[in-house]
């Protein structure tokens, strides 16, 4: 059954204009300096981690509860704002990801003083946060899982979407997904724009998160599972797996597996 909620004026609006607008950062990914350097950055790191795992951290609120210090001397990507925990946790992630435009745009100072060397933003945003490297979104309207990074992407309405790309690309044959909790305290219409009105932000690991007074959308959860499927059922072909370690997590597309059998709880 069709979600007419899924074709509200706000959200159709919008995306035609993404595509006509498209264009133009398409043609600066293929023939600039800056979109042929990044391009060939890509392909210099394609399958360095081959064979490895990869824990992959999301924001909800179920992280607050975890020690995730023993993670220190894995692979760890993370995404979004997890920038402000990472004093608290005592290391910084190897890999960062943000592909939001009203995140990155809000917080382009952060993101610009970021202490990591692979940090991966919108290339759309990419004269505003430089000494990055980028990933170009494809506004296909059907999702589609990228494996060449060189390539436009298809972010599949969540910066999960395409952090599990970016680590195919680099080669790891596990993805272990803690906090993504697959739910919001919020409710309307998803990828609307809104300010938030509320005082403390109880979707995510810290209450200043998305602060009030922030414009933020509401993620679309349906269209997230979408490219969740996609996402497993290609590394399940190819030989790799995605598994869900989220402490009470909500997402039933991925195999599930306790964290703290990884990690047994002190």
């Amino acid at each position: 059954m069709v979600d007419i909620k899924r074709f509200h004026p706000t959200r159709v609006i919008p995306a035609i204009k993404r595509r006509l607008i498209e264009r133009r950062f398409l043609a600066l990914w293929n023939n600039s300096e800056a979109g042929k350097k990044n391009q060939e950055y890509l392909r210099s790191i394609k399958d360095r981690h081959r064979g490895e795992r990869l824990f992959l951290i999301a924001n909800g609120p179920s992280i607050k509860d975890m020690d995730l210090s023993v993670l220190k001397d894995e692979f760890t990507m993370c995404m979004n704002r997890f920038y402000i925990y990472f004093e608290k946790i005592g290391f910084i992630p190897n890999y960062f990801v943000c592909v939001e435009d009203l995140v990155l745009g809000q917080f382009a100072d952060d993101f610009n003083n970021l202490p990591l060397e692979d940090k991966f933003v919108n290339w759309r945003l990419h004269k505003r946060i430089d000494q990055c490297h980028y990933l170009k979104e494809s506004f296909a309207f059907n999702p589609f899982f990228q494996e060449d990074l060189t390539q436009p992407t298809h972010f599949g309405g969540t910066v999960t979407f395409a952090c599990l790309q970016l680590a195919y690309h680099l080669g790891f044959e596990e993805v272990i997904i803690i906090g993504m909790d697959h739910s919001f305290k919020e409710k309307g219409v998803a990828n609307k724009i809104e300010v938030r009105t509320y005082e403390k932000d109880e979707s995510h690991f810290d209450p200043n998160y998305f602060p009030k007074g922030m414009k933020w959308k509401l993620p679309d959860l349906d269209k997230s599972e979408i490219g969740y499927a996609i996402a497993r059922d290609h590394y399940k072909k190819n030989g790799r797996r995605i598994i869900d370690a989220t402490v009470n997590g909500k997402c039933t597309i991925f195999p599930k597996k306790d964290f703290y059998e990884y990690y047994p709880k002190k």
